[in-house]
């Protein structure tokens, strides 16, 4: 018959007293409490590892730190665990794993990681933007904290000083962008669910805007200010490239040589460079080669057409046109954005085909079965079109705006 343990007491635990070697009193069912000659006492739960049967022992931490009852508490959950024929020391070692691996799974660590995959879905400008984003408003308060530590209430909070200076729309996307980041770490099994799911309705919604643009019957004033104006030459030339190309920032700033092609008068801008991840190809203009063959001469051997060994990315900032036109005095009037909406509103007025202007404009077309027709017929319309448009902006230089809708629209509206 197996002795009877009897049950420690809290009176027998402090009046034990180190000796000259280490010795245990048992307090029953695998608990003992280790007595070393240093003094220290340290509680230990016997048991047999399932299957091996092998005999060992796991710490449960010192005493006074951990009582008697908590102990208790903790041998029972071993006991349960070890009747379903789980370890309890491969159990703890693995809470303590997924504990660790949960706190390093801060926000800035999962949205690099997020980031990765998203550059295969947006050009890589406006993946660095996106990523900016996060470093000038998220990561200041939420960075360093774990993503299953991120709770609605915190997220909001950290996006409060944004609402408060009036930023709605910065809000939105910071939101929308959070919570992309929040369903790829479901997606990746870092966190069970999104928390974050429903905090745009926490704010007020944000007026939809537009780009800030000119009336067409504006283009003389527009080109008389970039004929005028105290600028460099180079970002002069910038302005002229994007708005005969009707392309964005981001694509005009960033134009490398390879893409451009000028015995057959195209520039393919790649997928990579695109918002949509879609090759766009554009006819370039007599006027539009001018500008670039000018350029070619000072820049023709580097990488980017508009070289620049000021910023890191070895070409003009995408910003550079922004910061010019506020300087020519159209703060409010026009941002660089706007001159896309400038030549749209322009050729929708004088009679082009939207579906051309759109094509030209790089929007992507839903219907896939017509984006595929778009390539392949539209570029020659395309390509009267932008000769028109380009001829339309030298007008303009002279001072003068014709209003009277295109007469020889026939070739174009097939």
């Amino acid at each position: 018959m197996a002795k009877r343990i009897k049950p420690l007491s809290d009176l027998q635990i402090k009046q034990s007293k180190p000796g000259d070697t280490n010795y245990i009193i048992a307090d029953g069912d695998g608990l003992h409490l280790l007595i070393r000659t240093s003094g220290t006492k340290s509680w230990q739960f016997k048991y047999y590892k399932p299957f091996s049967k092998s005999r060992t022992n796991i710490g449960l931490g010192s005493y006074p730190e951990i009582t008697l009852s908590e102990a208790r508490r903790i041998r029972e959950d071993y006991r349960s665990l070890l009747a379903k024929d789980i370890d309890p020391q491969e159990h703890r070692d693995e809470l303590n794993r997924q504990q660790k691996l949960a706190h390093g799974n801060t926000l800035k660590a999962i949205t690099e990681e997020w980031i990765k995959v998203k550059q295969s879905q947006v050009s890589k400008d406006h993946a660095a933007d996106i990523f900016r984003s996060f470093e000038l408003h998220l990561f200041p308060a939420l960075g360093k904290r774990p993503l299953h530590k991120i709770k609605a209430p915190i997220a909001i909070d950290a996006l409060k000083p944004i609402q408060a200076k009036g930023h709605l729309d910065l809000v939105k996307r910071l939101a929308q962008r959070l919570n992309e980041v929040m369903n790829y770490a479901v997606n990746s099994g870092i966190i069970e669910h999104n928390p974050l799911s429903g905090i745009t309705n926490a704010f007020q919604a944000a007026q939809k805007s537009h780009y800030a643009t000119l009336k067409p019957e504006e283009l003389p004033e527009l080109m008389k200010a970039i004929r005028e104006a105290n600028i460099a030459h180079m970002t002069r030339l910038l302005i002229q490239w994007q708005l005969h190309t009707m392309t964005r920032p981001s694509e005009s700033a960033g134009a490398q040589w390879k893409e451009i092609d000028l015995e057959s008068k195209l520039w393919v801008i790649p997928a990579e460079r695109m918002k949509m991840k879609k090759d766009h190809t554009i006819p370039l203009s007599k006027e539009a080669v001018e500008l670039i063959s000018e350029l070619h001469e000072k820049t023709g051997t580097k990488k980017h057409v508009f070289h620049s060994v000021r910023t890191k990315t070895g070409y003009l900032n995408e910003s550079t046109a922004n910061v010019a036109l506020k300087r020519m005095g159209f703060h409010g009037r026009l941002v660089a954005h706007g001159m896309r909406a400038l030549a749209s509103t322009t050729l929708n007025e004088q009679g082009f085909d939207p579906d051309v202007i759109e094509a030209a404009l790089s929007h992507v077309d839903k219907n896939e079965v017509r984006a595929a027709y778009n390539r392949a017929e539209y570029i020659e319309r395309r390509k009267v079109m932008m000769t028109w448009w380009s001829e339309h902006i030298e007008q303009a230089k002279t001072g003068s705006y014709n209003l009277n809708k295109n007469k020889n629209l026939a070739v174009i509206n097939l």
